[in-house]
Order: structure tokens, then sequence, then C-alpha cells
């Protein structure tokens, strides 16, 4: 399980304070995957930082009682000067793995061929953000989050295969997702949030929370 328990978030950009969470109090049980719909500039990216403990609150407590990934597109952990292979291996020692097993995982995954073995820092955007994908499906997590969908890859063969990995993944874990777009949330969630003007409000379904968003968005 995942909660927020009156946990407030703000910081000053220029002279404008912004404030991305007022006092708010919601959990994410495991096996209820939630979408979280949040116009762009509302604090998509730092919510889900706080989940994953990236970032701490101003306020209030947030209590992670489950196995929590680092966001989906996260590279914090990864070094741009080794290849991915001494990368997976790295991290998979970290979280107390297999590095055979992640490495082999995720050199399958990416289907980088021969760059799989250069230095991160070489690589395109478009491959970082594949390699990211596969370390994070590599390692075994209770729940994971995901800001915006799947990677921004145009490479059809990876996105077959990391989206069934992530529909099975669905089976038996748990999904936070977060989008300005109701659709990115319709393969995943079966909760959904809106998270507009410091406040979430969380329904039980997506077509209840997609009605408050249209309407606040478009008004």
């Amino acid at each position: 399980m995942l909660e927020f328990r009156n946990v407030s978030k703000s910081f000053w950009t220029g002279t404008q304070h912004k404030v991305i969470l007022d006092q708010v109090s919601f959990r994410v049980e495991l096996g209820k995957s939630m979408g979280i719909l949040a116009p762009n500039g509302t604090g998509k990216t730092t919510l889900i930082n706080m989940m994953a403990g990236l970032e701490k609150p101003d306020d209030g407590e947030i209590y992670r009682g489950c196995n929590i990934s680092f966001p989906l597109g996260f590279m914090g952990g990864v070094v741009g000067k080794v290849s991915a292979m001494e990368n997976s291996r790295y991290i998979a020692r970290l979280y107390g793995l297999d590095p055979d097993y992640v490495e082999s995982f995720c050199r399958w995954l990416c289907g980088l061929g021969e760059y799989f073995d250069q230095p991160l820092g070489t690589y395109s955007a478009g491959m970082r953000s594949r390699f990211s994908f596969a370390l994070m499906l590599a390692l075994d997590f209770d729940m994971y989050l995901i800001d915006e969908g799947m990677p921004s890859t145009t490479d059809v063969e990876f996105n077959r295969k990391a989206g069934e990995i992530l529909q099975e993944r669905l089976r038996t874990t748990t999904i936070v997702i977060v989008s300005h777009q109701a659709e990115t949330l319709e393969k995943f969630a079966r909760t959904a949030a809106v998270l507009m003007n410091g406040q979430l409000n969380v329904f039980d379904s997506l077509e209840e929370a997609k009605q408050l968003y249209d309407y606040e968005t478009q008004s």
C-alpha cells in the first residue's frame, strides 16, 4: 500500500508560488491500479517523484508499505560513462537480484544490439528511454510508477514486447500512471483521480474522473 497523509508540497517559480498538494490524503491499495489525470504544469512529475521517495513533502507523511519502483524514465540510478550491460548488472546487485538475469532481460527487451555494450552517454533519448523501461520491468516491484505512459520510442518491436509485459504485470502488480490524457490511462487504471489546484479528487472509475477533468480544463 502507498498512502499520503495530509501531504502538502509547493515551491516558488520566480515570483509565483506554485501549490502542488494542499493537505492531500489518499491511498493506493495493492491490486487496484490508479490513473491520475493532471494538466501539464500542475506537478505530475513532482507527485510521482514523491511517491517514489525522490522528493520529500513540505508537510504530512507518505507511507510506503510495499516495494515501489523508481518512475519510468528516471535515470538517476545509472551512470552515463559505462554501458547498459554494466549498468544493468550494477542495479541488479543493488536490488539483490541475479545480474545475469537482469542483463539478459534488458538486452532482449531493448533490442539495441551492439549499442548495449556502449556507454549510455552515447545513446539517443529514445534508446535511453528503452533501457530505463527495460530496467524497471526487470526489477521485481509491487507497484510501478509511470509518468505519461510508455516511453517515447518509435521502435515497433520494443513497443509490442514492452506493452505485452506491462499487461502481464497488471495481473500481479499495481500500476500508478499519471498523464494529462485520459486515453493513456485507459489500458492500465481501475480507479482514477484528478490532480488540480492543489487537490487530488479520487473516483471509483476513470469515466467519473474524466468528467471532472474535462469540465475543469475546458471551462
